[in-house]
């Protein structure tokens, strides 16, 4: 059972504030000015603005922490309170920790480089080699909450969030933990980050008009955005959430990952990994795909990507495609890497909560017009029971989960 959850995002420090963002169909891709731009060819990316660590940490622990981790620590922080989660000492010992990022603490590893290319080893802090590692988010949210079960990180690009909360579920169904505080993070909006994506020619160059630049399933996409952000849930076993007398959001009912085994950057042409991990989330869940009410795509924006994913579809649903709500919410987040299959499960959980279906701004011309993308403007529907969340990496990691109503 999902019994909590949190969010920084482009579009909000919270999940009701990304949540309401993403109903009134805004944008929270701009041009970047918290680095250097100048020189890049693409200069336009969604940065988490106006995000204060001294609310959320204390001094000690934000001056050491990678912007990726203070994220991270930040949703998790949320997901406990909304789900009343208070760590005690019976409790610990079966409170597990993951964390998925595709770049990790990149900010902080190039900083620590150019410090000692500049100043030579003795200006190296001693927390270097921990806060410069993948692991470091994972280990400051058990560390200020006390979890005593297994922490650890989860990298697979652009799937890692999705398969981070897939390896939480997994962990409660074997008995390893009762409670796993799973998700994504990632702030890899840096100067290498941008020109090593563009020099790909993955990313939009839309730098004049930067909220009109992620464009999913539009026949007009040139790329996705670059983006920064976290999002943390909680999993619980259903009886343990009974006894808490926790709340259960939403049943996380399947997941199934797989890779393309095809290139770094492309996904395979008909889509083979891909169809695997949706198959296998479904047959996870004891359902097919006739019983999809909702999908949130993984709908980057980049013409390859699109276009696979909407053959997948077609394939995996069948005529369900053409009767359900398709959206992609990263074209108002932009693409936040290994956060995203996070933040887009807790996307998907509030249209299971609510009924409301946040749109896929930009999609003015749909690459198959017999499916509804929610073009433009958030839709009600009356039944959504399951939805579908999807993630596809760069490396031909993919991975999809199933979330059911409750």
């Amino acid at each position: 059972m999902v019994t909590g959850y949190g969010a920084v995002t482009p579009l909000g420090h919270s999940v009701n504030e990304t949540w309401t963002a993403m109903l009134a169909g805004r944008s929270g891709i701009d041009t970047v000015d918290a680095i250097d731009v100048t020189d890049l060819e693409v200069r336009i990316g969604g940065q988490v603005r106006g995000f204060t660590p001294g609310r959320y940490m204390p001094p000690t622990v934000s001056r050491r922490a990678d912007p990726y981790a203070q994220y991270a620590l930040t949703a998790a922080l949320e997901a406990c309170e909304h789900a009343g989660l208070v760590v005690d000492d019976g409790l610990a010992p079966r409170i597990a920790v993951i964390i998925g990022s595709g770049y990790g603490p990149v900010s902080s590893i190039y900083r620590a480089a150019n410090r000692l290319r500049d100043k030579g080893p003795r200006a190296i802090g001693p927390f270097t080699q921990v806060t410069t590692a993948m692991d470091s988010a994972a280990g400051e949210i058990s560390m200020r909450l006390g979890t005593q079960g297994p922490s650890r990180a989860q990298s697979t690009a652009c799937a890692s969030g999705a398969d981070a909360i897939g390896a939480g579920m997994r962990m409660i169904s074997s008995g390893e933990a009762d409670i796993v505080l799973a998700g994504g993070a990632d702030a890899c909006v840096t100067t290498v980050d941008l020109a090593g994506s563009g020099n790909a020619r993955a990313l939009s160059k839309r730098n004049d008009d930067p909220t009109a630049a992620c464009r999913p399933f539009d026949a007009r996409r040139d790329g996705f955005v670059m983006s920064e952000g976290a999002a943390v849930v909680v999993l619980e076993a259903a009886e343990v959430a009974d006894r808490r007398g926790a709340r259960a959001l939403a049943e996380l009912a399947g997941y199934g990952a797989s890779s393309d085994a095809h290139h770094w950057t492309a996904p395979h042409p008909e889509g083979r990994g891909a169809c695997l991990a949706v198959d296998a989330a479904l047959r996870d869940a004891g359902i097919t795909g006739a019983d999809v009410d909702y999908v949130n795509a993984h709908g980057t924006g980049t013409v390859l990507n699109d276009a696979t994913e909407t053959a997948v579809l077609r394939k995996v649903l069948g005529d369900r495609v053409t009767q359900i709500p398709v959206s992609s919410t990263k074209s108002m987040t932009g693409h936040m890497i290994g956060a995203a299959g996070a933040v887009e499960l807790v996307a998907s959980i509030q249209v299971l909560r609510t009924g409301d279906v946040p749109p896929t701004i930009n999609c003015d011309e749909p690459i198959d017009p017999d499916i509804n993308f929610v073009p433009h403007r958030t839709q009600h529907h009356e039944r959504v029971r399951i939805a579908l969340s999807n993630s596809f990496g760069f490396g031909g990691h993919n991975a999809a989960l199933v979330v059911r109503a409750v």
